[in-house]
């Protein structure tokens, strides 16, 4: 293979634009989290008025956490999303770590939706129940194969399974408000739930419940590498995704609360469902059931689509194999790809994902600290490289996200320690393994 053919097989192609920045920012962010927390959270608070307020300061969060990560996608254009901000701000070490952080928890995340799925199509297809796994293995494999014919193909799918996901949310909340039951319960003070112990206690819990429903909120940042004109369209798909997010989220609530007494809702773990049985009959939940599939759908499609791409970045700066720098023709990164989705498949067939999503939140939360540290940091050091887009109110609004990321980081550690433990000691180890990798790629 000549030099230039080496070069044209290790690069991504550029050809997405806004319409997949705003798809890909709702299908990775929007999942099941949404038809099924209200519930959770309607317990913790026992006030529609606090659960709302909850959902809304979230929403808050990742808006504001856009802007920045906007400043730091326009600035360093790479795939990879946390990675490259952290290499770039901190080293080779630091980069690492984040980076291979990252990839894990996504792997993780990718395989606990795949059986999540599975789940759900034996709740439709009882007799299929005892093939769970090997239907999420199919999911996964499925998918791969897709993803191999091409980005543009994957981007398309995209589009139209986060358009369907909008749709259908949207859907629902007019059918709750427009098919009401004889007595709907509306806002008032009587539509409460007395709460056990801390009122305090709950709304922290409230809080790390919602945060993860919100996670995807950056995932426009990886493909910055492949946008048209990132300058322009990154800004506009991050906004327009994230405030489309939180108004689906605050919608669909508000909803549930008009349908469902707090007292059911409280009880409820899939509220979206008992919500529509209320309206139609217990044969109506199958509609939800759908929902939540084509919502996972879409977060494994944008899961396959990004996390590769960190692999890829971190091999392009000899942090990794260099073999997964390779990309085919339709400019998808194979190898990176296959490595990726076998490893959730080995979660599945070892059935350690769970756990390890439970470790991923930890990871998670990291990177969201990270990469406001990085824009801090290369502030600092980089004044001088061209800024197309500057991250609103900083520096305040910056330190402020990275102490709140940090306070939700202690608030995983203190609500899950034994699975902080773990991600802890694979930092510790990630060292040594960093000083390997560096040595085999010499």
């Amino acid at each position: 293979m000549t030099p230039t053919e080496n070069n044209r097989s290790s690069q991504l192609l550029r050809l997405l634009g806004v319409g997949f920045g705003v798809a890909v920012t709702i299908g990775g962010t929007i999942g099941t989290g949404i038809l099924r927390r209200p519930g959770t959270i309607a317990q913790e608070l026992g006030q529609p008025s606090l659960a709302l307020l909850v959902w809304a300061l979230v929403g808050i969060y990742a808006l504001v956490g856009s802007l920045q990560v906007i400043e730091l996608g326009t600035l360093i254009p790479k795939a990879g999303g946390w990675y490259v901000f952290a290499h770039r701000a901190f080293g080779d070490y630091f980069g690492f770590v984040i980076g291979i952080s990252s990839w894990l928890g996504s792997i993780s995340a990718m395989a606990f939706g795949a059986a999540v799925m599975g789940e759900y199509i034996a709740l439709l297809q009882p007799d299929w129940s005892a093939y769970i796994k090997l239907m999420a293995i199919g999911i996964l494999a499925a998918f791969t194969v897709f993803h191999w014919f091409g980005v543009r193909l994957a981007s398309r799918a995209q589009e139209v399974m986060s358009f369907i996901k909008a749709v259908g949310l949207l859907a629902f909340v007019a059918v709750c408000f427009f098919y009401t039951p004889d007595e709907p319960l509306q806002f008032s003070a009587e539509n409460t739930l007395p709460i056990e112990g801390s009122l305090f206690v709950g709304i922290l819990a409230a809080l790390q419940s919602v945060f993860y429903t919100y996670d995807g909120w950056h995932t426009a940042a990886y493909f910055t590498e492949e946008d048209v004109n990132p300058n322009k369209n990154l800004p506009r798909s991050m906004m327009i995704g994230v405030l489309l997010i939180v108004s689906i989220y605050l919608l669909v609530n508000l909803a549930l609360f008009y349908v469902l007494p707090i007292e059911r809702l409280a009880q409820s773990k899939l509220p979206a469902a008992d919500a529509i049985q209320v309206l139609f009959g217990p044969a109506s939940a199958k509609v939800v059931t759908l929902l939540l599939m084509i919502s996972i759908m879409g977060i494994i499609n944008a899961q396959i689509m990004f996390n590769p791409r960190v692999l890829f970045a971190i091999s392009r700066d000899g942090l990794f194999a260099r073999y997964f720098t390779r990309v085919n023709s339709g400019g998808t990164p194979g190898p990176a790809m296959f490595l990726t989705a076998g490893m959730s498949i080995l979660m599945i067939l070892t059935g350690t994902y769970s756990k390890l999503s439970d470790v991923a939140s930890f990871f998670f939360v990291l990177c969201y600290a990270a990469a406001f540290a990085s824009l801090i940091r290369l502030r600092q050091i980089a004044p001088e490289l061209p800024r197309p887009f500057l991250a609103w109110g900083y520096p305040l609004t910056t330190w402020l996200m990275m102490i709140i990321s940090l306070a939700f980081l202690a608030g995983v550690i203190y609500s899950d320690p034994s699975s902080s433990a773990y991600a802890v000691g694979f930092i510790i180890l990630s060292y040594p393994l960093f000083l390997l990798v560096k040595r085999l790629n010499r």
